[in-house]
């Protein structure tokens, strides 16, 4: 396998987990009302601003994740799996208990 065939594979496989990312988007947006998803956008976007503060340069790291072969493939593959182990260990929780619960400890870790 040449170095060229590495780098497409990496590159197909950040490619899949952004099409993973936006299909649970479209999920989650199919199965909530309009109502509810305002209310919890509000709640998630004043945490954003507060997360956004600790680390500014979030958003570029993201995009350059998915320009590094397998990096992006690296980072939503653990997050999916922490992901499945927050539903698993709490039932009954939603993708929104999730993002909450993320938002706060990386805002606690940063504040210690």
């Amino acid at each position: 396998m040449t170095y060229s065939e590495i780098f497409i594979l990496g590159w197909n496989l950040n490619a899949m987990m952004f099409v993973v990312n936006l299909s649970l988007v479209f999920f989650v947006f199919r199965n909530k009302n309009p109502k509810e998803l305002e209310k919890e956008s509000r709640t998630l976007q004043k945490l954003k601003m507060e997360f956004d503060n600790y680390y500014p340069n979030r958003k570029y790291e993201t995009m350059i994740s998915y320009a590094i072969p397998f990096t992006a493939f690296l980072r939503i593959s653990f997050k999916l799996i922490e992901m499945i182990s927050f539903f698993s260990k709490n039932k009954g929780t939603h993708i929104y208990d999730f993002m909450i619960y993320k938002y706060q400890t990386d805002i606690n870790k940063i504040k210690k």
